[in-house]
């Protein structure tokens, strides 16, 4: 498939703030628990309004792959049927309770409801943090479910798809919070960089799973069924149309072979290897600038793996179109 840099950011950008988000709650219920010192407004309002701006960046960037950016509001109405309807759905409402939620604690507005029998309070930001923490997971699985649902493009119709968009978002949130951590709650910080390197690691598992999953697969059309004809020697000599079109343009990447295996190393070095030796670095040192160093460095190799993603995807048309794919 070919790789649009729109989605690639919107993925991405979106799947960090989610992964934040879920950082900042984490500290807040172990806080709750006394697992943890209690922390001030200041590392929740900061972190959520950091949580925000990545939404914003990463729903700004989806604009930029509509043909029509005013009909937009239509795709939220096939939600009984389409995974993107219920994206479009979920994630303004994930966008809103974040918004509270950092609100709630820079104006310090979070009276108790309600005490469990352990004594944890509930008070308004825990009743948001677990409203944003169902909407953060249900955005992970319907941003999945958009391509693990396809059943034809068989490098992502697989479990895998969701788990990845899961761990990897987690694992880019959880950096980005623990180097958040280093300056504004130096005491919460190794429980963040821990959590971010047990994640970072689950990640990898993951998506080597799904790179040994793919490399096995065997395509199951040949190009005598993708043009119906079963002489067993058939070779195309022209392209067809006179040049290209929107099949030769859309759903192919156009890089030769070597381009991909160099951005499966490049990811697997940025996304995982390099960000885990900083992350270890910057636990033991307690230093903010290192974990800050290694979210750059995991995001810049999730950009890689996004685009990998979209990339090794091979259409069925391909086999037609084989002169160009």
């Amino acid at each position: 498939m070919h790789p649009a840099f729109s989605v690639v950011f919107l993925t991405t950008l979106i799947g960090a703030g989610q992964g934040l988000f879920l950082a900042l709650f984490t500290v807040e219920s172990y806080a709750a628990f006394g697992l943890l010192p209690a922390q001030t407004n200041g590392l929740y309002a900061v972190g959520s309004a950091i949580a925000m701006v990545l939404l914003v960046l990463g729903l700004i960037a989806s604009f930029f792959h509509l043909g029509h950016p005013e009909r937009a509001w239509r795709a939220a109405t096939q939600w009984r049927t389409s995974w993107l309807s219920r994206e479009v759905i979920v994630l303004p409402a994930f966008m809103g309770t974040v918004f509270l939620y950092g609100m709630a604690h820079w104006l310090g507005i979070n009276p108790v409801l309600a005490q469990l029998p352990s004594g944890a309070p509930v008070n308004v930001t825990a009743v948001l943090g677990v409203v944003g923490t169902v909407l953060a997971f249900a955005l992970y699985v319907c941003t999945g479910m958009i391509y693990a649902c396809l059943r034809f493009l068989r490098e992502w119709h697989t479990p895998l798809t969701v788990i990845n968009y899961i761990l990897l978002g987690g694992a880019s949130g959880f950096t980005l919070a623990a180097a958040l951590a280093a300056d504004v709650a130096p005491d919460v910080m190794p429980v963040l960089a821990g959590w971010a390197l047990i994640i970072t690691a689950l990640g990898l598992i993951g998506r080597v799973a799904a790179l040994i999953r793919n490399a096995r697969l065997k395509p199951k059309s040949s190009l005598q069924t993708a043009i119906g004809i079963k002489h067993p020697k058939i070779a195309q000599k022209a392209q067809g149309m006179m040049g290209g079109a929107f099949n030769t343009r859309e759903f192919f990447h156009g890089r030769p072979g070597s381009v991909l295996r160099a951005v499966k190393w490049i990811f697997l070095l940025g996304a995982f290897a390099v960000p885990s030796v900083l992350l270890g670095l910057g636990l033991v040192s307690m230093a903010g600038d290192v974990l800050a160093f290694a979210f750059v460095v995991q995001y810049l190799g999730l950009l890689a793996e996004r685009w990998f993603f979209f990339a090794q995807a091979n259409h069925p048309q391909n086999l037609y179109y084989q002169s160009v794919a």
